[in-house]
């Protein structure tokens, strides 16, 4: 079976996309618990209206400006262009959420981009398994090939000091926050604002990826794939738009993910706001590059908001 090369995934004669084991990753496993207990503890042991703000606070901004923004639709996909010093603070707020360095990111998002393109995608990828195990696989395990295919990113982030700087110490990125609030509000507000916003964070993030590959909304189909992306459409706002993935699946290039009316994409504000400073340019929309192959528009769009939810989690 001839595999589908990307970007930044190259197969070999060797490789195989579904020969391998799903092995429990201790570092990754050991980090998502220590602050789920933080997390309780904090709900415990410190509640407080300022250690909630936050939360609040430093979630969104990491999120929206990190996460979605610097990590996924700067430095993944190229999807605008932005100063160098613009960029790297909105990746190192992207680290902050607490999953991965910025290669790491990278190399987690391209590999299961990779085999969500193959003809056959095994169930880890492809978010396949009932919830329970798939949040147990998610956050705590990987998913190691036999015969992997090559893996390489692109020289100018490659190379770059302050990414390879941030992805050897990403874990240690937290202090820096932990500091100023513990300067504010001593140790409960350190467990609201670092342990409690990573574990939601992290749980987020597995239940929108698990849920928005199940099913829901969908105007898109690439045809000829076993794994399709579906849009979670009463979540966009607080998602800032990554719920939208259907619509991602379709234009993976695009910086805006709420294409149709109605989908509210938070991010993609964002970065309309950064244009309209100078701050960010070739912005790329849904037509700024070629249709995926396979891509259909569907001529009934499927299901509703409160459906996609109930449907997603069976």
């Amino acid at each position: 079976m001839k595999l589908i090369d990307t970007d930044r995934v190259f197969a070999d004669p060797q490789t195989s996309a579904t020969q391998g084991r799903i092995v429990w990753d201790t570092p990754k496993s050991l980090w998502t618990l220590a602050h789920m207990a933080g997390g309780a503890a904090a709900l415990i042991w410190f509640p407080s209206w300022g250690g909630f703000a936050a939360f609040l606070t430093l979630a969104a901004i990491t999120l929206c400006a990190g996460h979605s923004v610097g990590m996924h639709r700067l430095l993944i996909h190229r999807s605008f262009t932005a100063p160098k010093w613009l960029e790297r603070t909105l990746v190192w707020l992207g680290t902050l959420v607490g999953m991965a360095g910025p290669f790491g990111m990278i190399r987690a998002h391209d590999m299961r981009d990779w085999h969500q393109r193959q003809v056959e995608c095994p169930p880890h990828p492809s978010h396949g398994a009932g919830w329970l195990r798939d949040a147990w696989w998610q956050m705590h395990c990987r998913f190691a090939l036999t015969h992997p295919p090559r893996f390489e990113i692109e020289p100018e982030i490659a190379g770059d000091p302050f990414y390879r700087w941030m992805e050897r110490h990403w874990m240690a990125q937290q202090l820096i926050p932990a500091m100023v609030l513990f300067a504010i509000g001593g140790i409960g507000w350190v467990l609201w604002g670092i342990c409690l916003r990573v574990s939601v964070s992290l749980i987020g993030h597995w239940a929108v990826g698990h849920a928005a590959h199940k099913d829901g909304h969908q105007g898109w189909e690439i045809r000829g794939l076993p794994v399709q992306g579906y849009n979670l459409r009463g979540l966009g706002f607080l998602t800032f738009g990554e719920s939208f993935h259907g619509n991602h699946h379709a234009f993976p290039h695009s910086a805006q993910l709420g294409v149709e009316a109605g989908q509210l994409d938070p991010g993609y504000w964002f970065i309309k706001v950064l244009e309209a400073v100078g701050l960010a340019w070739d912005v790329k929309g849904p037509q700024s590059e070629p249709a995926r192959e396979g891509l259909t528009r569907l001529s009934k769009p499927t299901h509703n908001d409160v459906g996609d939810l109930i449907n997603a989690f069976q």
